[in-house]
């Protein structure tokens, strides 16, 4: 026995408003979807990159010559890399510029990578608020559709003088449409989200005890330094 509901007729018999809470929706689903396979790209990246680096880092590899490797590359560093060129960078200009006490300069090595640490994490935060967005308005918004839909089924219910189920069902199927395209959108945004997020906080814990770490070093650097002296 075939069913007289047809998926892509409820959706174009649904009122305009309905459809347009759907196209939304949809939408949003698109959009989330190219953010999460965006965000994965560029997360995995990172993870990756920061054990190559530390592997590289904790190698006994002189600082300078690592400083200089990094700087002769093309573009910006990126993720340790960019806090390590940026600690070392304001060391070096710290050491130079005048003859200050070892805590001055390791305060303002230490200033430097937390600013370069807060750029890192930002660009990985990137779009996350707009999966978190979605997948907590989404459900709602369909609801919403789901709302309105029914309650025009009930109006035009009304209007007739024999009710019967036949007659109801397609406007009601058509609403929770408009919910199950909500939740669609979602979930995945939800899941995704709650992932990254984890990651990220993940790689920021990386970065600052690579920042700790490497103040340590430059600090007994410093200290070597001055009493050579």
């Amino acid at each position: 026995m075939e069913s007289g509901l047809n998926f892509v007729d409820l959706i174009l018999k649904a009122s305009l408003l309905v459809q347009l809470v759907m196209l939304t929706l949809v939408g949003m689903s698109i959009a989330s979807w190219a953010i999460i396979f965006q965000r994965k790209s560029i997360i995995s990246k990172a993870m990756n990159h920061t054990k190559k680096f530390e592997q590289k880092f904790w190698s006994g590899m002189e600082l300078s010559k690592l400083y200089n490797e990094i700087s002769a590359r093309t573009g910006s560093p990126e993720g340790l890399e960019a806090l390590f060129v940026s600690g070392f960078k304001e060391f070096a200009r710290q050491k130079k510029s005048s003859n200050q006490s070892t805590g001055l300069v390791i305060e303002g090595t230490h200033r430097s990578m937390r600013v370069a640490l807060s750029r890192e994490v930002e660009k990985l935060e990137s779009s996350l608020s707009f999966l978190a967005t979605v997948g907590s308005i989404s459900p709602y918004i369909g609801l919403f559709g789901t709302v309105w839909g029914i309650m025009n089924a009930f109006i035009a219910l009304g209007e007739v003088q024999q009710a019967t189920l036949q007659m109801v069902a397609p406007g009601i199927a058509e609403a929770l449409i408009a919910t199950a395209i909500g939740l669609f959108a979602a979930i995945p945004a939800v899941m995704a989200y709650n992932r990254f997020a984890k990651n990220v906080e993940k790689l920021e814990s990386h970065y600052i005890n690579f920042m700790e770490e490497f103040a340590n070093i430059l600090h007994r650097q410093a200290a070597n330094s001055v009493e050579a002296k």
